[in-house]
C-alpha cells in the first residue's frame, strides 16, 4: 500500500499537479517531540477490554495468518533456508528445514507476510505499520521468550509509532512505501519486547529517524519479487536500532524531519501526526482479500455483477472500470506475467473475481497467470479516473459490462469489508486465517494457533505452535 510509481500519462490529467495535492505535505508542523510522546502513551499497550485492545489483537492474528499463508511458497522458505547458515537458532518454521534465530525467524516471517499482498493496513499512513513490527513479536512468541501479553503491548507500541511515521513519510513517485518507515514502530517494539523501556525505545527509534531507507516500485513493475524482502530489510534494522539503543547510542529526534526533506524533497513542514490519546490500530483495516488495497473495490464490484453474468463471460464485449486516482497510479499494471505484478493489478483483480468468484492466494497462482480466459477477461478492461471519487478524497470503484447483445450491467462498490464504516467482523478473520493456515500448517495445528493468539490469556506462551505444525 502506499507506493506511488509513475503514472501512464494517459492517466494524468493535467499532469503530476495531482500528486503534491493527494500526497504532498500539508499544513500544519511535526513535533521534534512525537517519537517520545507516542512511545509514552502507547507503552503499555490498549486498556484491556478497550476497542484498541481488541483490534491489536485481531490484527496480530491476520498477520500471523498471511506470514503462515507465505511460508506455503517456494520463494519465502528458500530464503529462510539461505539465512539459516548465519542466523541460527531454535525456532522451527513450517516447511522450512533450518532452525532460525528470532531475528532471522522476524525476517522471514517478514518477507512471508506480504507474499499474497493479503495483510492490513492504515489508510492514514498509506501504508502497513504492522509490516515489520509483527514479524518480530510472532518471533518472539514463538521462540518463547515472552508472554502474548507483552507482545501484543509490544505490537501495540510499535503499530502506533509506525503508523505516525506513515503519516508524515509522503513518498515520491517511483518509490514503495514498504521497508521504510515501519522500522521506526520496529525499532520501538524490539526494545519493548527485549525488556527495554520508553527512554531506550526513543534512543532507537530516533537512531532510525537518521537511517531510513527508501525503496523503489521497480521490482514490481518488472514482476519481480524483490519487494518482499523489503519489510525483512525494515525489521532487521529495527532490531539492529534497539540493541544501539541498549547500548547508550542515540540520535537527534529532528533526524526523521530532516531525513524527510533530503531523501523525499520534501521541504515543507510535514503534516502534524495523530496526537497522543489517539488510537490507530483501531482505525486500521484487515483485508478480506489478496492484493492491493486499491483493486478490493473493483474486485467487490466485479463480485456484484458475477451472478448477473452469469456464465456468458464469453459474451462480454468490454468491461469498464472507473476508480480513483491513486489506484490508478499504483495498480495499473497490465497483462501480468508474475504473482507480483498481478497483486498490483486492477484489470487482474477484476478478472479473477469474475472468473473465480474471490480474490484469494489462487488468484495468482501459476495456473492463474496462465489461463487464457482469465487473461482474455484482464485485457478488455478499460482503466479510467472516476474524478469525483479523486476530488473527494474517497476510495471507490464503478464496473460497467457490455455484452454483444447490448445489455449492460453495472456495479458501484464504496466500501469493503475492513473500511472504517464495514469492518471486518472477528468471526470473518478467523474464517480467513483458517482459509489462510490450513494449507500450511494442517488443520488441527492452524486451528490450535489462532485459538492461542484469540482466545489465549495474556500470560501465556504458545511457544513454536504458533510457526509449525503439533506433530512436527
Amino acid at each position: 500500500m502506499g507506493s506511488l510509481p509513475p503514472r501512464p500519462a494517459d492517466l494524468v490529467p493535467g499532469g503530476g499537479g495531482q500528486f503534491r495535492e493527494l500526497h504532498g505535505a500539508g499544513a500544519g508542523a511535526l513535533s521534534a517531540d512525537w517519537i517520545t510522546q507516542a512511545i509514552g502513551f502507547a507503552w503499555n499497550g490498549p486498556p484491556p477490554g478497550s476497542a484498541a485492545a481488541g483490534k491489536a489483537r485481531l490484527l496480530l492474528a491476520d498477520s500471523l495468518g498471511c506470514m503462515l499463508a507465505g511460508l506455503g511458497h517456494d520463494r519465502p522458505r528458500a530464503f529462510a533456508a539461505a539465512l539459516g547458515a548465519t542466523m541460527p537458532g531454535a525456532i522451527r518454521m513450517a516447511g522450512v528445514a533450518p532452525s532460525l534465530s528470532q531475528v532471522g525467524a522476524a525476517a522471514v516471517l517478514a518477507a512471508a507476510m506480504c507474499w499474497d499482498e493479503a495483510n492490513e493496513g492504515l489508510a492514514r499512513a498509506h501504508g502497513r505499520p504492522g509490516l515489520a513490527v509483527a514479524p518480530l513479536c510472532i518471533a518472539a512468541l514463538a521462540e518463547g521468550r515472552v508472554t502474548l501479553g507483552e507482545a501484543l503491548a509490544a505490537f501495540a507500541l510499535g503499530y502506533e509509532v509506525a503508523g505516525r511515521a506513515g503519516e508524515a513519510w509522503r513518498i515520491r513517485p517511483g518509490m514503495h512505501v514498504d521497508g521504510s518507515w515501519h522500522a521506526l514502530g520496529a525499532a520501538a517494539a524490539a526494545v519493548r519486547l527485549a525488556g527495554g523501556d520508553a527512554a531506550a525505545a526513543a534512543r532507537a527509534v530516533r537512531l532510525v529517524g537518521c537511517q531510513v531507507p527508501f525503496s523503489l516500485y521497480a521490482p514490481i513493475a518488472a514482476g519481480m519479487d524483490g519487494r518482499n524482502s523489503y519489510p525483512a530489510h525494515a525489521a532487521l534494522l529495527g532490531t539492529l536500532a534497539a540493541a544501539g539503543a541498549a547500548a547508550g547510542m542515540d540520535a537527534p529526534a529532528s533526524g526523521f524531519d530532516e531525513a524527510r526533506r533530503m531523501a523525499l524533497g520534501l521541504e515543507e513542514e510535514a503534516p502534524a501526526v495523530a496526537p497522543a490519546g489517539t488510537w490507530l490500530l483501531a482505525e486500521a483495516y484487515i483485508k478480506p482479500f489478496a492484493g492491493v488495497r486499491h483493486a478490493h473495490y473493483a474486485a467487490a464490484a466485479a463480485l456484484g455483477l458475477r451472478d448477473a453474468l452469469g456464465g456468458r463471460l464469453q459474451d462480454v464485449e468490454s468491461i469498464a472500470l472507473h476508480t480513483y486516482a491513486e489506484a490508478l497510479r499504483y495498480a495499473a499494471n497490465r497483462a501480468p506475467r508474475s504473482a507480483i505484478a498481478a497483486q498490483f493489478s486492477l484489470a487482474w483483480a477484476v478478472a479473477a473475481a469474475l472468473l473465480q468468484g474471490d480474490l484469494g492466494p489462487q488468484a495468482y497462482a501459476d495456473g492463474a497467470l496462465a489461463d487464457p480466459m482469465m487473461r482474455r477477461v484482464e485485457a478488455l478492461v478499460r482503466l479510467a479516473e472516476d474524478d469525483a471519487l479523486t476530488a473527494s478524497g474517497r476510495r471507490g470503484a464503478t464496473l460497467t459490462i457490455m455484452l454483444r447483445d447490448g445489455t449492460r450491467l453495472e456495479a458501484r462498490a464504496d466500501a469493503v469489508p475492513g473500511d472504517a464504516v464495514l469492518p471486518m467482523s472477528e468471526q470473518a478473520v478467523r474464517a480467513k486465517f483458517l482459509r489462510f493456515a490450513d494449507p500450511v500448517l494442517g488443520e488441527a495445528a492452524a486451528r490450535a494457533a489462532l485459538a492461542a493468539m484469540l482466545d489465549g490469556v495474556g500470560e501465556a506462551r504458545p511457544g513454536g505452535m504458533l510457526l509449525a505444525p503439533l506433530a512436527a
